[in-house]
């Protein structure tokens, strides 16, 4: 670990709609079922969808009575006095102490990032131990990484995107010896093969060489994951048959593979503490 305590993902993307708290719930629903200590953080002031997740989740628990685990869930308002230098600052205190404060009490701490440049979301990635940036398989939402040659697919310039992250990456390794290992993941592929998805997985890889990050395999697109979010389940939890309206199908068992895939992608630490998988993990 870059340090001590808790191991810090980030879930990244200046774009909206690419799927953060999805996977940010996911990623931290699982570790959870692995039996590790896990903290989630939202920092996306203006949609909470990540809290409002969570909220979910707690109240099916509530009122279902189903045996599902639950993260430390915080989250953190942005400031908003007159002076950006003040607030800044205030923000930059209230993050450092909810990071200090959850860093020897979970293993994981899972952080849910706004689709717009803002304090939080740089301090959240500056913290990172690993990052992981969601992209939907769509040639138009690659700009978000950089701008692409039409005609041959390599990079001409990275994002703004792209350039805070390189910042925070060599902030780090300056201050603290250790690097943020950035990770690509297609998100919402479709399940028909395409000209787009390939030009679209061979362009990531031709990004992802030029940015020094690493590519994992992606996430499909799948009605299970929209059809969860009110309940504030994921595809790791007991999914029976009144909650779904049917019984879980192929898709949920190939949805928990490839999360499964990604996490073993990430190649996270184990931490010090002996994790115990729960009974019921799927």
């Amino acid at each position: 670990m870059g340090q001590t305590g808790a191991h810090i993902i980030a879930v990244g993307n200046e774009k909206g709609g690419s799927g953060k708290s999805t996977t940010a719930l996911h990623l931290a629903v699982y570790l959870l079922h692995q039996g590790h200590r896990v903290a989630t953080m939202d920092v996306d002031s203006r949609q909470q969808t990540l809290t409002r997740y969570i909220r979910n989740r707690r109240t099916t628990l509530e009122t279902s009575g189903r045996s599902i685990p639950m993260p430390k869930h915080v989250h953190l308002p942005t400031a908003w006095g007159d002076s950006i230098r003040e607030n800044q600052v205030i923000e930059r205190d209230i993050f450092t102490k909810a990071v200090t404060g959850l860093r020897d009490e979970v293993d994981f701490i899972v952080i849910d990032t706004p689709g717009f440049d803002g304090n939080l979301a740089r301090l959240a990635h500056g913290f990172a131990d690993t990052l992981v940036t969601p992209v939907n398989d769509s040639m138009i939402d690659l700009d978000v990484l950089a701008r692409v040659d039409p005609a041959t697919g390599e990079p001409i310039e990275t994002s703004p995107y792209s350039r805070n992250v390189q910042k925070a990456r060599a902030e780090r390794l300056a201050t603290t010896g250790s690097g943020i290992d950035w990770v690509l993941v297609r998100n919402r592929i479709s399940n028909l093969g395409s000209r787009n998805a390939s030009q679209v997985q061979n362009t990531l890889e031709r990004v992802g060489a030029k940015l020094g990050c690493r590519l994992a395999d992606g996430i499909a697109e799948r009605v299970i994951f929209r059809s969860l979010f009110p309940y504030g389940m994921t595809v790791f939890d007991p999914l029976e048959a009144d909650l779904l309206g049917g019984a879980p199908s192929m898709s949920h068992v190939n949805a928990r593979q490839e999360y499964r895939s990604l996490v073993a992608a990430l190649r996270l630490p184990a931490p010090l503490r002996a994790a115990e998988p729960l009974r019921r993990s799927a």
